[in-house]
């Protein structure tokens, strides 16, 4: 089958230092890799993008954008449907921001900016108001959390495989010690791994590899307590629980978000 790719802008230089784009992708779409002169941030406000940058693999589910420093080649894949919000931004902006790519925490205060500035389809903010509302934009950015990577990899080989198979099975409940065991590794080794490598404990990074397959399979028709049990849950109080505490919203209310957009 032939790959669906996404068209890119192919202006030579931007617009304005700020440039808006807002779009809606289909499932599965790519982008071809390239490289612009300017910094980017790539956000989805429903579903889940992957972007490979610089040999590098990045996730941006919502509540996380993904930041792209300027020259830094760069492609993106959806497996799902995904609305878009994208920021350019001229290079000279780019001092507050990290040179290397990176996870950035969206505030309820971006998000709101991208949001207003896509409902009425502004890309280059020109009257005293957007221009002022791009101003603290570029400020949220420069003040937002940031992460190396949303989720991780790891590289030593017992560890790898761990994560193999829970990707394969992100409902599998086997504990560090089991999953230890398994791999032939002691316990405070693979703990060890998993603050080293991944920068979290493997208690964080199984629950954030469970929100982002949650955020795939709330795209389909199975209810929330199905889910809540695919992905490990005794209850599907403890899966909403988990869920509102990342997305900042119930798993209903981000279905519902997601259906409107």
């Amino acid at each position: 089958m032939d790959k669906k790719y996404l068209t890119v802008p192919s202006f030579s230089g931007l617009p304005s230092p700020v440039y808006l784009r807002h779009d809606e992708f289909d499932a599965d779409t790519h982008s071809k890799p390239h490289t612009h002169a300017w910094g980017q941030l790539s956000y989805v406000s429903s579903g889940v993008m992957e972007l490979e940058i610089a040999g590098q693999r990045f996730l941006s589910p919502p509540q996380y954008a993904v930041w792209i420093p300027p020259n830094h080649v760069h492609s993106c894949y959806n497996r799902e449907a995904v609305i878009y919000r994208s920021v350019y931004l001229a290079a000279e902006l780019c001092g507050g921001l990290s040179a290397a790519p990176c996870t950035l925490v969206i505030s309820n205060i971006l998000k709101s900016i991208l949001d207003d500035f896509a409902r009425r389809d502004v890309k280059v903010p020109e009257d005293e108001a957007d221009m002022r509302l791009a101003q603290v934009l570029v400020d949220q950015m420069n003040l937002a959390q940031v992460q190396t990577l949303y989720l991780p990899n790891g590289h030593s080989p017992a560890l790898l495989n761990v994560m193999q198979a829970l990707q394969a099975d992100p409902g599998d409940n086997r504990t560090l010690a089991e999953w230890a065991s398994q791999v032939y590794v002691s316990e405070r080794t693979l703990a060890r791994q998993c603050l080293r490598e991944l920068g979290m404990s493997f208690g964080d990074w199984r629950q954030r590899l469970r929100f982002l397959a949650s955020i795939e399979a709330l795209a389909g028709a199975r209810s929330v307590q199905e889910i809540a049990f695919d992905m490990g849950y005794s209850s599907a109080s403890a899966f909403i629980s988990m869920f509102q505490r990342l997305a900042q919203c119930t798993p209903d209310q981000y279905r519902r978000q997601a259906r409107r957009g």
